[in-house]
């Protein structure tokens, strides 16, 4: 493992039960009893990138309950600033403008984040998508500064209600993480070890 790389988690990991802050002061359990989790890791509130994920989330998010799965995500903003971009989103959102779950479920920050050529046209996308309500001031623009930094590197976790690791998914730049049809087909095979 190269120097200053946080440990990954694997398939079977153990997450202890922990209660989170949702942005709306909402307490989150992961792992929660009654269902999966995907715990989804993304940058900073407002990214381009990111709101292009999560719009995708929110169109399907009636098939992802129904398959017994229930959606968190975290973010390295802080909940002042997340509270602003994350209204109407219809699951928990929680700040970890400390980067604490970051590390401790291995996330990363790297250059390649934006670097990699495969990111470029969700970025440009992404950009243009939100330019429209920025320009009409529906939604602010994201801070110029970034506590947690521009180089996330986004992460997607699905865990059982017995708090293991079912299956775990590390971006290799900003805009790799589970699609929606990936969520589901690991919901319908909890026991899957490891998604690309």
């Amino acid at each position: 493992m190269p120097p200053n790389r946080p440990a990954r988690l694997t398939t079977g990991t153990p997450i202890s039960p922990r209660s989170l802050d949702s942005v709306t002061g909402a307490p989150v359990s992961v792992p929660d009893a009654g269902w999966l989790t995907h715990l989804q890791f993304r940058r900073f509130a407002g990214c381009p990138v990111c709101n292009l994920h999560l719009r995708s989330i929110v169109a399907r998010h009636d098939e992802i309950t129904a398959a017994g799965v229930r959606e968190v995500v975290v973010f390295h903003s802080p909940a002042e600033e997340l509270r602003q971009h994350v209204t109407g989103l219809p699951f928990p959102v929680v700040a970890d403008p400390g980067k604490r779950l970051y590390a401790e479920f291995g996330v990363e920050s790297a250059p390649r984040a934006l670097l990699d050529p495969r990111a470029w046209g969700p970025i440009v996308w992404g950009i243009l998508r939100d330019l429209g309500p920025v320009l009409l001031r529906r939604r602010p623009l994201p801070s110029s500064v970034q506590p947690g930094g521009r180089l996330g590197l986004p992460a997607d976790f699905l865990i059982g209600p017995d708090g293991r690791v079912l299956a775990a998914k590390y971006g290799e730049h900003a805009y790799d993480q589970w699609p929606v049809d990936t969520i589901l087909a690991l919901a319908r095979t909890p026991s899957t070890t490891s998604h690309p």
